[in-house]
């Protein structure tokens, strides 16, 4: 019976090899798996920790660099970060799973416009990026409008993101995403978003031609891994899960209700997004309501806005008057006075803020 099987091993150069087997065995950790020849040997192979290597004498590769991950650094060769082989291969020691960092918020006062012009980008599964904040406030938050040209099946693969806060917000069309433990596949259309919490689990299936999605995601740079192992959807069907204190939050537009909001002249519909992530991060959707708009500032430290719809004028004390328009962004520092008047009676718009509870205080 023949076997199919196939290894791969990467190749380093050694002067010794009878130098190099206490450190790849004993320092290491790996398991030799093979020497040769016996009487004078001149190549040897190590595996472990996910890696396979041949260390042959004379190879005329360089020695490189290995990169061990683990789950207790201090408890790996004897607590050395970094050490370097006899045959020269530098190896560094690090945390597999690090503590996310959260940048300081650096505020700025942003107004991001469509008709700039700013460019986009094709991003990971081919879909399209397009900037919205580009300084992101010192690393603090990226805001994405995405958008995938071509509709049918999308190639993406069960996956992650080791992120603080993640809202899918749809604007335009529709996608079809799975999710673990919340059941079948969830289709969002143009006013309905998603919370991602922190590393659940979940796939885009399918999206409408044209579909555009404002995605908000903090920090800005943040790690996506692909889960190789999970299929979804899967058998185990768990809504009031919660992933490092936030809940999954499928909110809809379709009967939502309309109540006050902050802000006079405007009102909104809460998305739950504030009580589903124990206050991290809260979403409104607003529109043009009833009376004159005013003067306020607020204190809350990211303060991000996207018109969905119709124009106002952005005003900013000490600055020009912006008039904005759909597609258009802005982001308004903590203690700014603005006012965000003129506003046309289609208007709509999505305000995301971190944290979720927050104080206005109106002039």
């Amino acid at each position: 019976m023949t076997s199919n099987q196939t290894k791969a091993e990467i190749r380093l150069p050694t002067q010794e090899l009878r130098d190099d087997i206490p450190f790849f065995t004993k320092v290491l950790g790996m398991r030799m798996d093979m020497i040769y020849p016996a009487d004078d040997p001149r190549v040897a192979v190590f595996s472990g920790h996910g890696l396979r290597l041949r260390i042959e004498q004379d190879a005329p590769e360089a020695p490189g660099m290995l990169r061990i991950l683990t789950e207790n650094p201090d408890e790996f060769a004897a607590g050395q970060r970094s050490l370097v082989a006899p045959n020269g291969t530098r190896v560094e020691i690090d945390e597999l799973n690090p503590p996310m960092v959260m940048p300081d918020t650096v505020h700025s006062f942003v107004v991001r416009r469509l008709k700039d012009q700013a460019p986009w980008v094709i991003g990971r599964a081919g879909m399209h990026y397009r900037d919205l904040v580009p300084d992101r406030l010192g690393g603090s938050i990226i805001a994405s409008h995405i958008r995938i040209p071509d509709g049918g099946p999308v190639p993406d693969m069960v996956h992650f993101h080791k992120v603080g806060f993640q809202l899918i917000f749809c604007i335009h069309g529709w996608v079809d995403v799975v999710y673990e433990d919340q059941g079948d596949k969830m289709r969002l259309t143009a006013g309905d978003c998603f919370i991602q919490p922190p590393e659940i689990r979940h796939r885009v299936l399918e999206a409408s031609d044209n579909v555009q999605v404002i995605e908000i995601g903090v920090p800005a740079e943040h790690v996506t891994e692909i889960d190789h192992e999970m299929q979804l959807p899967t058998p185990q069907y768990r809504p009031d899960r919660e992933w490092q204190g936030q809940r999954f939050v499928y909110n809809r537009a379709e009967g939502a209700e309309w109540g006050p909001f902050r802000l006079p002249g405007y009102i909104c519909r809460d998305t739950t997004i504030a009580q589903n992530t124990m206050g991290v991060a809260g979403v409104q959707v607003v529109r043009r309501g009833q009376g004159d708009t005013a003067w306020a500032t607020h204190d809350t430290d990211i303060h991000f806005t996207f018109v969905m719809n119709g124009e106002l004028t952005l005003e900013g004390e000490g600055r020009d008057p912006y008039r904005l328009e759909q597609g258009d962004a802005f982001v308004i520092p903590p203690g700014m006075r603005t006012r965000l008047s003129d506003p046309t009676d289609d208007v709509e718009l999505l305000e995301v803020t971190l944290p979720g509870v927050f104080n206005t205080v109106l002039d």
